[in-house]
C-alpha cells in the first residue's frame, strides 16, 4: 500500500541554511535506496515555499518529494491582509495543503465552517487538502465529536470533493506540546480511523471506501513511527517536530 509522510515543519526552521540542510539530508537518504511508491510531502513555512520548490525543481528530489503549505486562505473573492491565497500557492507549485490543524483549531480559534471554506478553496485550485480532525480529550463522547465535527468539516461537500482529501487524525490529547499529553497506542488510533471512515463512507456513499485516505498525526518520531505505518488501514503519518530534526526524519523514512 502506498503510504504519504507529510512533513510539517510549522514555524521552523530559523533560516533557510536549516532548511537546506534537511533537505540535503533527505536526498542523500533517497539517493540510496531505490524508488518506492510512496509519497513524500514537505510543508515549509510560507517564507520558505519558494525556495524548496525551486529545490524541487532543479534536484534529484524533485522526482520523489512533493511541495506542500501549511495553511491556505478560506476565500479569493476579498481582500484579507496576512493570507496567502490559493492561486498564490498554485503559482509556486504546491500540491498539497494542511487544512483545519489542531493548532489552528484548537489555538487559533479557526472553526470547522472556516476549514470547510479552505477545503473548497484548496480544491478549486486542484491542491490535495490535507484535512486535520480529531478530539481534544479521550473521553466518553470522544465518538460523537468526531462524528459532529467531521459532518461540519465536511459539509455541503460532494462524495467527489471529499474522496479527493487526505484525512489527517490528529488526537489532540496525544500531542507533545499539550501539557496533559500522553501517548496514542495503534488499538487505540485504528478505533478512531474506523469511526472517520464509517462516517465519512456512510454519509457520502462512497462506492470505493478504500480510496479514502487516513493519515496519523499525533506527535509521530522515529520510535513509534513504524507503530502507525505497519497499520494497514492508515494510508501514513503526518510528521511535525521530527520532520526538522533530519536525523530522526530519515530514521522515519528508513520505516517506509
Amino acid at each position: 500500500m502506498k503510504k504519504y509522510i507529510v512533513a510539517n515543519w510549522k514555524m521552523h526552521p530559523d533560516s533557510w541554511a536549516e532548511a537546506e540542510g534537511i533537505l540535503d539530508a533527505v536526498s542523500q537518504y533517497l539517493e540510496s535506496v531505490p524508488e518506492k511508491d510512496n509519497s513524500l510531502v514537505v510543508c515549509p513555512p510560507f517564507v520558505f515555499l519558494e525556495e524548496v520548490g525551486k529545490l524541487l525543481n532543479t534536484t534529484s528530489l524533485g522526482g520523489r518529494v512533493e511541495l506542500g503549505a501549511q495553511d491556505i486562505a478560506l476565500t479569493e473573492s476579498t481582500a484579507l491582509t496576512g493570507e496567502i491565497s490559493g492561486a498564490m500557492l498554485q503559482k509556486l507549485g504546491v500540491r498539497h495543503v494542511i487544512v483545519g490543524h489542531s493548532e489552528r483549531r484548537w489555538k487559533l480559534g479557526e472553526s470547522d465552517i472556516v476549514v470547510n471554506q479552505k477545503i473548497e478553496t484548496a480544491l478549486e485550485h486542484e491542491l490535495t487538502p490535507i484535512v486535520c480532525v480529531g478530539e481534544k480529550e479521550r473521553d466518553d463522547h470522544y465518538k460523537e465529536f468526531l462524528a459532529s465535527q467531521l459532518d461540519a468539516t465536511f459539509g455541503g461537500l460532494s462524495a467527489d470533493q471529499v474522496s479527493k482529501c487526505l484525512i489527517a487524525y490528529e488526537p489532540v490529547w496525544a500531542i507533545s506540546t499539550n501539557p496533559n499529553t500522553r501517548p496514542d497506542n495503534p488499538e487505540s488510533t485504528l478505533e478512531s480511523v474506523r469511526i472517520i471512515k464509517d462516517f465519512i463512507i456512510g454519509k457520502w456513499k462512497l462506492e470505493n471506501g478504500n480510496s479514502l485516505k487516513v493519515l496519523y498525526g499525533g506527535s509521530v518520531t522515529s520510535k513509534n513511527a513504524n507503530d502507525f505505518l505497519s497499520l494497514d488501514e492508515l494510508a501514513g503519518v503526518l510528521v511535525g517536530g521530527a520532520s526538522v530534526d533530519k536525523e530522526q526524519f530519515v530514521e522515519i523514512l528508513k520505516q517506509i
